[in-house]
């Protein structure tokens, strides 16, 4: 009786050639440059890991539906614009600064980070956070990522700060790209405070400045506790849907008066409070607790996400 030779059963590919190609073409130059950044002392080291970043934030940039959310945030302060000039005068009520608007095209910018703040931001965050540990795991380059003799948090923190580059994109093109249509559709000069004092140009410009560096800590702050969610999953969906849920709960809790004792540690309190640079002078006490909060955020989510990140058995 002959012995039948068993052959070991052919899976199908888990995952698509066109769906790896973005991921492929970059993995191999960031095990390379991960490998020198561990072997390579003083400027060399810290030029082989810039690169690295550099390929990370190509990749992230790179992906359709993030451009498609720089988009729509880059949309808003156009549409909202427009649709002040084409309305009759309001006489009060909407967002911040609406009505100041026509007033000084620079208001726009200013008006446009109070619309998107609640939503539009922070779902542009957690989309791009998703993607950044759960997203390689979920196509399975995370492993191949993992080869190379090199630290995990210094995984981590290549991944962390293209997350904060693209929080600063985020916001820099809601400030910038509102603040330039507003001066081109209502003009620019001096500008009238929520104190009812004028200010100039230059102010006024340093004012929204400072507005986009503290929404951009907010957004980093947050991007810290996706980074923590995306070492949990390997569904870059689930981490977008965790994170917005946790964003929806914090604006729910800060608005019923019976649980105001929770939002000196709710993260979204204070993210509102950049209106105050337009008083004259500037009232910097809720600002300065807004970036203690930020800043309390990220050191302990960064941790939680080192801990959890170090130690994660990788078998996708």
């Amino acid at each position: 009786m002959s012995a039948r030779k068993s052959t070991p059963p052919s899976h199908p590919s888990k995952f698509s050639a066109r769906k790896l190609a973005p991921t492929l073409r970059r993995d191999p130059e960031s095990s390379a440059l991960l490998r020198r950044s561990d072997t390579l002392r003083g400027p060399r080291r810290w030029l082989a890991l810039w690169r690295f970043a550099r390929s990370e934030l190509r990749l992230m940039f790179g992906r359709r539906r993030n451009q498609a959310g720089l988009v729509v945030l880059a949309l808003v302060p156009i549409l909202l614009a427009v649709a002040v000039k084409l309305s009759p005068p309001s006489r009060g009520g909407g967002p911040t600064f609406l009505d100041q608007i026509t007033e000084n095209g620079l208001f726009v910018g200013f008006t446009s980070l109070t619309v998107e703040l609640t939503l539009f931001l922070p779902l542009a965050m957690a989309m791009v956070s998703g993607d950044t540990i759960a997203g390689e795991a979920h196509v399975g380059t995370l492993r191949y990522l993992l080869t190379v003799p090199v630290s995990r948090p210094r995984i981590l923190a290549v991944k962390y700060f293209a997350l904060v580059v693209g929080a600063f994109i985020a916001v820099g093109t809601v400030v910038v790209l509102g603040a330039v249509v507003g001066s081109i559709i209502f003009g620019t000069g001096q500008m009238t405070t929520l104190s009812g004092t004028q200010i100039g140009l230059g102010a006024g410009i340093g004012r929204l400045a400072v507005a986009l560096v503290y929404v951009a800590l907010g957004m980093c702050a947050l991007a810290a506790i996706g980074l923590f969610l995306s070492t949990l999953t390997e569904q870059p969906i689930a981490v977008t849907v965790a994170l917005m849920v946790i964003v929806a709960a914090m604006w729910i809790v800060d608005a019923v008066p019976q649980l105001s004792f929770l939002r000196p540690w709710l993260l979204v309190d204070k993210w509102p409070a950049f209106a105050d640079l337009m008083h004259d002078p500037p009232r910097w006490d809720q600002m300065i607790q807004g970036a203690w909060v930020d800043g309390a955020y990220i050191v302990v989510f960064l941790l939680a996400a080192w801990a959890r990140f170090a130690g994660k058995d990788i078998t996708s």
